[in-house]
């Protein structure tokens, strides 16, 4: 695939990954009771982490969606969102193979729901297709519109070519 394609492509999980991140995040930090339950539901933590991480999540989410939508220090964004994902995709196969019947609280809430499992499925998939995108970011030069294009220009050397149009140079 042509390097500007790949651009647009990134520019693409960007947003969308970003975006899951922003709306998870904001819809559990306003309240840090539900996102300490949804953390405790999984009985994966020792007790003393439950909290800490039931706190932090919400923000570390908010803080990755808004550099991954902004394109700054996308790479770092990337791989903490592709390890976030690594750990929800554990967690929720987790549950499910041990019979725990929760909501996700991906998207706040959580805590224990009747048929759950139904959606775990659904759940994993979301999650993998969302690790794929964020190891796209990792992978991938440049995305389009990116505020790592301001903070890290690139220099042509003689074995690539400068993009002719420098506004739409991405990282």
């Amino acid at each position: 695939m042509e390097g500007r394609a790949h651009a647009w492509l990134g520019l693409i999980a960007r947003l969308l990954t970003g975006g899951v991140w922003i709306v998870a995040g904001a819809l559990k930090v306003t309240d840090p009771a539900a996102s300490i339950a949804a953390v405790r539901a999984y009985e994966l933590l020792p007790g003393s982490l439950v909290e800490p991480v039931g706190y932090a999540l919400p923000a570390v989410e908010l803080v990755v969606g808004v550099a991954l939508v902004l394109g700054a220090f996308t790479r770092g964004a990337a791989v903490v969102s592709a390890l976030l994902f690594v750990a929800f995709i554990i967690g929720i196969a987790s549950v499910w193979a041990r019979g725990i019947e929760i909501d996700c609280g991906c998207f706040g809430g959580g805590g224990p729901k009747e048929d759950a499992a139904s959606s775990y499925p659904w759940e994993i998939a979301r999650d993998v297709a969302l690790l794929i995108a964020s190891l796209y970011l990792v992978v991938v030069r440049r995305t389009r519109l990116a505020v790592d294009n301001l903070l890290f220009p690139t220099r042509a050397t003689g074995a690539e070519v400068p993009d002719p149009d420098p506004v739409e140079q991405g990282s």
